[in-house]
């Protein structure tokens, strides 16, 4: 390789470097507002309130106990903030609806106030019988405790990498969880009057490119470029005490617990977003997964794809095949499928017939309430030959992926082989194992009724 496709290859990094190079701290920077969460606005936006309730607060503890964790252990760094107290206060103040009164720190606050009792005593020589005392502390209606309860660490490692000639790129995600619960407590009699639960995913990735080549006798070309972004846990601690408080607020709205100062239209569509929100956290799994039954109880699959003869000659040949089924979920996971098949078996200038099969199978998805699932089936079947001369029973079995497009169209991929309890299939009989062919198709799926809830 010539000296310019080095130089061709080397403005190639340099290029695809300028992110690294461009987002990286090259100067002091100075103190700026804290940023804000996707929460922070959604909070700020709720209506306002009639009343404000006073609101106490005197602990939000990492409950985790857990450390950073590093390659060679644990440093002792705790892995979330141990500040989430002022977190939850601030997003208290941010909302309007409430009115925190300092608990934390509460004995520092009345020793102030024996100091400032002290002082006026000892210092005022004529004290005016008239003048104002202390005014009396607030007292909270009610009291926010919790915590933040879990750190996850790698529940999601990935990445993908290649590498030619000493040229190569590489990217690398990794994915942690912080989840915190927050529940709300009335001081007049201690009853929970309401306790929600909030997680928050935090996302870590890499990149790098590198080059290592020999350009000439004795000159080595070593050339390194990426970066790496990590989400603050901070940040994440922070959206999730807000959507927290946010939560909160609603479901006091939604129980009558206060009331808003807001046009009964807006507060109403602020309950149906809400109560839409809530039915997507019910249906969704860990990794996003959302569960829901899709598939309607009839269905209809239409498929194609092609067959590979196995039976007592050689050279086998690729042909189409066509099916038509019918099918009925017996329950989430079962589906009863009658199908008819029409199917063409060759081989390299040796045979080429067609058959007509009546299957029966039990097919059984792994993740029903899944998008995307494996399936496995099973059956039995008939099979003969265009004439109705050439009869067979067979046994087949298989195994597919199914994805839901919609809520009633299905696309699927699947694999299948035919086991004859005939050796006269290909018109030969020779030895004592009977013919087999396989299947591999594409195939459509409607489901007619509307998805169960």
């Amino acid at each position: 390789m010539r000296l310019h496709h080095y130089l061709f290859i080397l403005s190639g990094f340099l290029f695809s470097g300028c992110g690294a190079y461009y987002n990286q701290p090259t100067g002091v920077q100075k103190a700026v507002l804290g940023e804000g969460t996707p929460a922070t606005s959604l909070l700020k936006n709720l209506p306002k309130p009639k009343e404000q309730v006073v609101v106490g607060v005197y602990k939000f503890r990492d409950q985790t106990g857990q450390y950073k964790p590093q390659d060679n252990g644990s440093s002792f760094s705790t892995a979330v903030t141990q500040g989430a107290t002022s977190i939850l206060i601030k997003a208290l103040e941010d909302s309007k609806w409430f009115i925190p009164i300092e608990r934390e720190n509460i004995g520092n606050l009345l020793q102030e106030r024996n100091l400032i009792r002290a002082t006026r005593q000892e210092y005022i020589k004529n004290p005016n019988p008239n003048e104002p005392q202390l005014t009396p502390l607030l007292y909270a209606g009610v009291l926010l405790e919790g915590g933040i309860v879990s750190y996850d660490s790698n529940i999601i490692t990935g990445g993908f990498g290649a590498r030619y000639f000493g040229a190569g790129a590489s990217v690398k995600y990794r994915q942690d969880r912080v989840t915190i619960y927050l529940r709300m407590i009335s001081t007049s009699n201690g009853k929970i009057l309401k306790s929600v639960y909030i997680s928050k995913t935090i996302l870590s990735q890499a990149i790098d490119e590198s080059l290592f080549r020999y350009v000439n006798f004795k000159r080595l070309l070593e050339v390194e470029t990426g970066y790496t972004t990590n989400e603050p846990v901070h940040m994440a601690v922070t959206e999730a005490i807000e959507k927290a408080v946010e939560s909160l607020i609603i479901e006091g709205i939604k129980d009558n617990i206060w009331e808003p100062d807001a046009p009964k239209l807006e507060v109403d569509n602020l309950l149906k977003a809400y109560s839409e929100e809530t039915k997507t956290a019910d249906v969704t799994a860990l990794y996003g997964r959302r569960l829901e039954d899709r598939r309607g109880s009839f269905g209809i699959e239409i498929s194609g794809g092609a067959t590979l003869m196995d039976g007592d000659y050689e050279s086998a040949l690729l042909r189409p095949f066509g099916r038509g089924a019918l099918k009925f979920r017996v329950s989430p996971g079962f589906t009863v499928s009658a199908s008819t098949n029409v199917v063409n078996l060759a081989n390299e200038n040796l045979l080429d017939v067609g058959y007509i099969t009546y299957d029966l199978n039990l097919e059984y998805f792994l993740l029903p309430r899944d998008r995307l699932t494996p399936i496995f089936y099973a059956g039995g079947g008939y099979g003969t030959n265009k004439k109705f001369e050439n009869t067979h029973g067979k046994f087949q079995y298989g195994l597919g992926l199914e994805y839901m497009a919609s809520d009633k169209i299905g696309i699927k991929l699947f694999a299948e082989q035919n086991v004859n309890f005939s050796d006269n299939v290909d018109y030969i009989k020779a030895g004592t194992r009977d013919d087999y062919y396989y299947k591999f198709g594409f195939g459509l799926t409607y489901y007619f009724t509307k998805k169960k809830k």
